[in-house]
């Protein structure tokens, strides 16, 4: 009966309790973004669908920005630190993302109205990015402290509430014809929800009291460690865009429109893979010390999960029209292709998604950093020479090229780091 011991241990049944909830928010947020974008898409068209498209992509390669002091840093921290210091730890993170975040929104803002973006875009964009002063400074840190304690429910079922509700209110705004400015601003208000919800939650839990105190010395640490990783991210979010930023200079948005709705559903097909990944990761990777063991199972991972992605690859381009049809309408006919081609990049991500596992599990902050450098160079070389001739294929393409580039360097660690 160890089986029965494993599960009747508290640490063990809340881990479990806390992927359940993070799989049901997922899902809950994948059904979501797809229902909103095919509503979005039939009522704004290609051309405005495209910027719409392009406005999310400028806010996630800004987004990474506002991740100073992330989860690696700031979950160990709230972990290993007395509980009487919670508030101080809490209280320098927040204020480092809030500033940090004060002055990406600023500078958008700026950019904004230096006329930097299309007029339409740039609209869009000025409500999206107040996201970016809720996400982190208050959503992100409350989050760490109930990662913390293995308890991500709160934080879990407030988005899900929130995502529905979001999508209720896009769809009136559609009912009511509203201009396709006001839409970004939904994600801004859903964003400022979640986080007033998650400091009232933490207050409750805390005698009412917020207590969140500035030490100054915590503060500049945070500003400092992890700053390789952070990096890391901002390359990596700059990565998975450049498509789009670079085809928004060589196509027109209604085309752009398309090939992002093709995208944003196999990005969604994609996350699957990373759900995959963290599911596995501390049962085959993150708990296993022998050397051996470890290579073994990252072999059996990467095999299994080159299966999965190769067999619902196959489902998605047979089943490719009826998804696109069904979900954005008869305007977007053209993203059929795209969308064929385009799921087939889930083999690389999910085989660069088990890879990273090890990179992750010791740590290894440089060849992240590396890593995405590498991705990014080769992809926006390849943008260079393959969208000219081939336009939007031409971007699928260097994302499969970068994707091999960051997979090669996985395999390259884990071949010295677990040689025998």
């Amino acid at each position: 009966m160890p089986v029965l011991k494993r599960f009747a241990n508290p640490d063990v049944t809340r881990a479990v309790a806390n992927l359940v909830w993070l799989g049901l928010e997922r899902l809950t947020q994948i059904g979501v973004a797809i229902a909103t974008s095919g509503v979005l898409a039939r009522y704004f068209g290609p051309d405005v669908f495209g910027k719409w498209q392009y406005a999310n992509t400028l806010l996630l390669v800004l987004s990474p920005i506002t991740w100073v002091c992330g989860a690696e840093i700031l979950v160990p921290t709230i972990v290993h630190r007395p509980a009487a210091q919670l508030g101080t730890v809490l209280g320098s993170a927040f204020a480092l993302r809030l500033s940090v975040s004060a002055v990406a929104l600023a500078l958008t803002w700026a950019g904004i109205a230096a006329g930097l973006t299309d007029p339409v875009v740039g609209a869009m964009l000025a409500g999206l990015a107040v996201t970016m002063l809720f996400r982190e400074p208050f959503v992100g840190v409350i989050n760490a402290w109930l990662q913390s304690m293995t308890y991500s429910k709160p934080q879990l079922l407030t988005s899900m509430t929130t995502a529905i509700a979001k999508a209720l209110l896009v769809w009136l705004l559609v009912r009511a014809a509203a201009a396709p400015a006001r839409f970004g601003w939904l994600w801004a208000l859903e964003s400022a929800v979640i986080g007033a919800v998650l400091v009232v939650y933490y207050m409750r839990r805390h005698g009412g009291k917020l207590g969140w105190r500035i030490d100054r010395t915590l503060f500049r640490h945070f500003a400092t460690a992890g700053a390789v990783f952070w990096l890391g991210l901002i390359c990596m979010y700059l990565f998975l865009k450049l498509d789009r930023l670079m085809l928004e200079r060589a196509i027109s948005f209604a085309d752009l429109g398309r090939y992002s709705a093709a995208q944003q559903l196999n990005e969604n097909w994609i996350t699957l893979a990373l759900m995959l990944a963290q599911t596995l990761a501390p049962a085959f990777v993150y708990r296993v010390q022998d050397a051996a063991q470890l290579r073994h199972n990252m072999w059996r991972l990467t095999a299994m999960t080159a299966v999965l992605m190769i067999a619902g690859a196959f489902v998605l381009d047979l089943l490719a029209g009826f998804i696109i049809r069904r979900v954005f309408g008869p305007n977007f006919e053209e993203a059929v292709d795209i969308f064929r081609w385009a799921v087939w990049l889930s083999v690389p991500a999910g085989i660069e998604a088990i890879g990273n596992l090890v990179v992750l599990k010791y740590q290894a902050k440089f060849v992240l950093l590396s890593k995405w450098l590498l991705a990014l160079a080769v992809a926006c070389v390849v943008n260079l020479l393959a969208i000219p001739r081939f336009g939007a294929y031409g971007a699928l393409i260097g994302l499969a090229c970068g994707y091999l580039a960051a997979a090669s360097v996985n395999i390259y660690y884990i071949r010295y780091k677990l040689r025998p």
